[in-house]
Order: C-alpha cells, then structure tokens, then sequence
C-alpha cells in the first residue's frame, strides 16, 4: 500500500509540474554520464545469406510473409556500409553506438562453430567504432534466435536454451570482452515474450485464439510466463559466468533492457489506482523482482497460479543480483482503467490476468505518440524508490515518424521537441537522484521496425530505402542532437529549419 501510494502521488506530482530543464546542455549532466544512440542486427545489418550467416526466426517469419511488408535481407547493409555509419556516429558526436550482434551470424548453428567471417565483421565494426572514439554497447540478442534451435527443441521454450545461450554469451565475452565493456544479454525480454507468444505478431508467431490469431501454434495462456522464465535464467547463467571468468580481467559489466511504459491511473478511483501499480508489477516486475528480489510479483503470482513457473532456491539467489545495471526502453505514457472483470474468465493470458484496460495511442506506426516527458521521469521515481536506485541507461526513447518524401522527411521538428522534453526529464530525474548514466536515441538509422517494417522512421539519419546505394541524410533531430553532444546549450524550438548543407549525404560536418 505504501508503494501505491508513493505511485499516484509521483505521478500525478509529475504529471502537474513543469519540466525544468527547458534549456541546458551537456555539461549539466554529470561527468561520464553517456550519450548514444542504437540499432540491432537484423535492423540494420542485412547481408542476411552472405559468409556463413544461417537464417534466424526473424528471417523465417518475414519470408513467410508476417514481415510487414519487408524483410531485413538488406535493410540499412551496414555489414558492408560500417565504416560510412561510424564515419556519421563520429560527426554527430556519439558518445557510444548501442548494436546488438546476430547469434546466427556469429555461431550459425546455434552452438559449436563459430564463423570466421561473422567473427571478423563484429571484431571490424568494433575496432573501427573505438578507433573513431564510439564506445560500443552491446546487445547479445534481440528478437533473433537461430532458426536451427526453434526447430530443434522450440527455443526459449525450451530450458535447454539456457546452456546454449551461455556458450553463445562466453563466446562473444571471449572475442569481444576485450573491447566490449558494456553488455546488455537481452533486449525486453518482456515485449518479446508477450509479441512472439501471446499476441503472435512477432516471430516465433505463437499464439492461440482468442487471444492472437493466424499462428503456428502455441498457448496464449502459459508460454509468455515460460519463456520469460527461461529468458532470465539464461540472463543469469550468462552473466554469472561473466561475473566468474571475465569481469576481473575486462572490468566490464552485465545488465538486461526492459520494456517500460509509463502509467496513470484513468481517475481518482481506488481501483484505477490499483490496477496502476498492478500494470507497473506485470509489465516492470516480472522481469525487474526476480532480480533484484529473486521472485516474482506476489500478485503475478496470485493472479497466474499454476501457469506462472517457479523458482527454486537455488534459481532464485542464481537470478537475483545478477545485473550490473538495467537498460530501460521506454516511448510514451498510457492512461490505466481498472478492468478486474477479465479474472473472471476460464481462459486468459497476460493481459487478461493484468486485469487492467491501457489506454493510450501506443502504435509506433502511427507516429503519434503522445510527448509526456513526465511519464519517463515518474517511471525513473519509481526505479529509485522499488528497486533500491540501480544504474540506469535509457537505451531506445524517440519520437516515431512515417516515412515520406526525402526532404520533408528530414524537417522532423516534431522529433526534436520530443527530444528535447524526454531529455530534459531525464536531466531532472538525475538532478533529483536518478542513477542514470546514460540516453541512447533509437534509432541511429531508419531501419526495418519489427512492428511496422519500412513503414515508419525512427532515425536521426533517413535512409533512402530505393537508392541503390542506401544513401544516409541528416534529419534536423541529427543537427539538434550533435549540437547537445558538443557542448551547446540547446532549446526545443533551437532549430527551425535544416542547415543549407543538408543534402549532402556523408560529409555534413
């Protein structure tokens, strides 16, 4: 109850106040707290059938047609364009370049072998990333299993990826470690178990009706909680061998990202204040308790019953405490409305047993989602006061847009407000003792959305999908960011217009 509490007051504070920080730079943050921005591997990299690459579960369902329209046998070609991105990362003036690298690339059965060009591509676009003065942040999977693993035994539905997945992980720790101080082992593990297992629009596409329609196969019901359940005992394999074999050599360090929303209760009732906090517990502490308390929400576990899987002593001290900091992803802030009446039924699933309605325009495609910079900074509140002030990096935060003519495109004013005001809330949040060290943008490039495909743009740089060339331009967010990163004071409304060197493609600094 005294969390409760604590939440409606925070964000119904936030929600009244002023942002703050209208107008500042860089330097009012504290020293070493990081700037980037991040992609992921079957977003950008392409080459998709090239050097000993074998075909994820993300190749598998865009070919089957679910991929919204595209697929990632191209997309941005960085696997043959890196030097020219790091080239750009350099000129905005990144602190640090988030990517994830492709299990299937790197290990193309998924365990044994280790390709030897995917090995060099990684070790290239690392060395190529530090020798301009990026440090590179490392995702090691995101939404891209190998396929040859789902089909062996069902992937994540399988303990049996927990040991596959460590050996993937001391691989990349072995190669790359060197390098490679910060590793996050898994991107939202909590939107991949319920978009790939729930609502089926997302690869492996299993679901069962009513819940999602047109899949493979699956049960809405029980699968999220198990492969969310094995997601973070590979977490913690992983990052308890790191902590064992490499951490006192490479002195890097292990976290997990976390699919994040911000929430306020529809009304003053006492039941939309609930079902709040009940959102805030089945959305943020189904991955976040675990590890930091070694079990679930008492109150997932209440709701779920049989359905919600079990640690065991020794899982739970193994999962708890195995995370150097948590990577939050976060876009916009839903209105919550209590809806206790879906426990009513025979069948549910993980909405269901949320028993809360959100409200909100939460699809990326629209490009429309609404600015509440109070909502990021409330959630970093939260952190603080739930989970004991962990080191924090925001990891993918902007504005959506959709994809339109080239030089229309580029006036993205819109982005840069939105920019300005979530910035400024993490700037507040740390003035108010937030242990966040870092924002990365999502995304660097325009790239191949899992929700969207080509058709909508989240990238400082637009790509220009039908030049054969990919070519790369500055969108005015890229301007008004690199000015933050340079050290100037900036403003939301600091840049009306592009600069005349705009139609450039590469040499814009």
């Amino acid at each position: 109850m005294l969390i409760l509490l604590f939440l409606v007051t925070t964000l119904l504070n936030f929600q009244s106040s002023v942002l703050a920080a209208t107008k500042f730079s860089r330097n009012d943050f504290p020293s070493g707290f990081i700037f980037g921005s991040g992609t992921s591997a079957y977003q950008v990299e392409g080459a998709a059938n090239e050097d000993g690459r074998s075909p994820s579960i993300w190749d598998t369902f865009a070919h089957a047609g679910y991929g919204h329209g595209g697929t990632g046998d191209v997309a941005c070609d960085e696997y043959h364009k890196y030097k020219e991105d790091v080239r750009l990362m350099a000129g905005i003036g990144l602190d640090a370049y988030r990517f994830s690298i492709s299990w299937s690339r790197l290990i193309p059965n998924g365990r044994g072998y280790v390709n030897p060009k995917g090995l060099e591509y990684y070790n290239n676009l690392i060395n190529e990333l530090i020798s301009h003065g990026v440090q590179p942040h490392v995702s090691l999977y995101h939404y891209d299993l190998p396929q040859v693993l789902e089909d062996e035994y069902g992937g994540w539905l399988n303990r049996t990826i927990v040991k596959d997945f460590t050996a993937y992980a001391d691989v990349c720790f072995q190669e790359f470690g060197d390098r490679v101080l910060y590793w996050t082992t898994l991107s939202e593990p909590n939107a991949f178990a319920l978009e790939g297992y729930d609502e089926g629009v997302c690869p492996p596409r299993r679901c069962s009706p009513p819940f999602g329609t047109n899949c493979s196969g699956g049960n809405s019901s029980s699968e999220p909680y198990i492969v969310a359940h094995n997601m973070l005992l590979a977490h913690a394999s992983a990052a308890r061998l790191y902590e064992k074999q490499y951490k006192a050599k490479q002195q890097g360090f292990v976290g997990i990202s976390v699919f994040t929303y911000g929430v306020s209760p529809l009304t003053d009732s006492k039941e939309d204040k609930i079902a709040a906090e009940r959102v805030l517990d089945f959305s943020i502490g189904w991955i976040l308790h675990p590890l930091f308390f070694g079990d679930y929400p008492d109150i997932m576990k209440k709701i779920v019953g049989s359905r919600m899987p079990a640690f065991n002593h020794t899982e739970s001290e193994h999962v708890k405490g195995s995370c150097d900091f948590i990577g939050v992803i976060h876009y916009t802030t839903m209105k919550i409305k209590d809806k206790s009446s879906s426990l009513e039924l025979k069948e549910r699933d993980f909405y269901a047993d949320m028993a809360a309605e959100l409200i909100g325009n939460n699809d990326p495609s629209s490009g429309k989602f609404p600015s509440m910079p109070w909502g990021l900074e409330a959630l970093l509140e939260y952190f603080k006061q739930t989970y004991g002030n962990p080191t924090i990096y925001i990891v993918e935060n902007v504005l959506a847009g959709q994809v339109t003519l080239r030089n229309s495109s580029l006036e993205d004013t819109t982005r840069v407000e939105y920019l300005h005001a979530y910035i400024g809330a993490v700037l507040d949040a740390v003035r108010n003792g937030s242990n966040t060290k870092g924002y990365f943008s999502w995304s660097f490039l325009d790239l191949y959305e899992l929700l969207s495909g080509y058709q909508a743009s989240y990238g400082l740089f637009y790509v220009d999908f039908k030049d054969p060339d990919l070519k790369r331009y500055p969108r005015l967010s890229a301007y008004w960011y690199s000015h933050l990163l340079k050290g100037t004071t900036v403003t939301a409304n600091g840049f009306s217009q592009l600069p005349d060197n705009s139609s450039s493609s590469l040499s814009w600094f």
